[in-house]
């Protein structure tokens, strides 16, 4: 995924923090007095079936006497009897097992990608054999991902001698930004905003227009874009955990985001995934307007004509959108 050889430059810290907070969970609504929000993490150690440890993120140490008498729990009744939004139950021993067998697997030649996915497929075998068990299941279902996969993925996406880049705006700052430059080897630099604020100067305060004095930048400093992605901050964090169909589509269509350029390969789920929304409005229309049901047949023909009553997960495996709204919305 890496070059082994990788240039960071152009982040201040506060650069940095912006970015990581553009992909940080979303709290949900503030919980009443009667009804309080789970928070923090709680981790149960066990051996030979009685509990060892309890630990919890925002208190620390917990007495192990109420538990004891219950003993086993599930990682989502630890969660329930903690009021943590995440638990973690382990077995004594699995994790050095998932390090020892890191060691046996991983050759000299792997790179970054394949030290991951082993890594992850050890992770997820300790899984299946129930020495761990996490909650909440946030990508249950979600294939594990190959080294095959990952590598088309990069090649459609971006392929070698091509940048992407990430441009986060506000009124009128560059809020923050990241740009990825692909070259034979993986990715070899990663550019931050801070020089290229110097080079943009003052802005309009439309990120329509503004956005491309951007790409142009890093085109021009890092190597041809393959994928720019543009929007206000605001709006991109809104859309991580919108749940409702064709959200980032019908944003693309009314460029509250911005794709320029756009591979093919991301072009085809987008449409599709409007294709959906525009059809999930015309049923909503057609309901009020013909509540004795003479246009649900047509709309239902449509589709099959579309989509071929096909999903997008159907199409690509797995939904990107939804990994990521899984990942970022904090939903029991």
């Amino acid at each position: 995924m890496f070059a082994p050889d990788v240039r960071l430059e152009g982040f201040t810290h506060d650069d940095w923090q912006r970015l990581l907070s553009l992909f940080r969970p979303v709290r949900p609504p503030v919980a009443t007095q009667d009804q309080p929000r789970p928070r923090g993490l709680v981790l149960a150690l066990h051996d030979g079936g009685k509990l060892r440890k309890l630990l919890h993120s925002h208190v620390g140490r917990l007495r192990l006497d109420d538990l004891e008498r219950h003993w086993p729990l599930t990682a989502q009744q630890l969660a329930g009897r903690h009021d943590a939004s995440w638990a973690i139950s382990l077995e004594r021993g699995a994790l050095e097992d998932i390090m020892e067998g890191l060691g046996a697997r991983t050759q000299r030649q792997d790179d970054l990608t394949q030290q991951m996915l082993t890594l992850l497929s050890l992770i997820q075998g300790q899984l299946v054999r129930g020495r761990i068990d996490l909650w909440p299941h946030r990508l249950a279902g979600i294939p594990m991902p190959t080294e095959a996969m990952i590598q088309s993925t990069l090649d459609t996406v971006c392929p070698a001698g091509k940048t992407m880049v990430l441009g986060m705006f506000d009124g009128d700052e560059l809020w923050t930004s990241m740009a990825l430059r692909r070259g034979d080897q993986g990715v070899d630099l990663i550019l931050g905003p801070d020089q290229i604020r110097r080079e943009l100067g003052l802005l309009s305060g439309d990120f329509r227009r503004d956005h491309r004095h951007l790409a142009r930048f890093v085109a021009d400093y890092a190597g041809p874009l393959s994928l720019g992605c543009f929007a206000e901050h605001q709006t991109f964090r809104a859309l991580e955990v919108d749940p409702s169909p064709g959200a980032w589509a019908l944003a693309v269509a009314v460029r509250d985001v911005v794709l320029h350029p756009v591979p093919a390969a991301m072009a085809v789920p987008l449409g599709l995934d409007v294709g959906r929304a525009a059809l999930s409005a015309l049923r909503e229309v057609a309901a009020r307007l013909d509540p004795a049901g003479v246009l649900t047949p047509t709309l239902s023909a449509i589709r099959d004509v579309t989509l071929g009553q096909r999903e997008v997960r159907e199409v690509l495996g797995f939904n990107p959108f939804e990994v990521l709204r899984k990942l970022l919305a904090r939903e029991r």
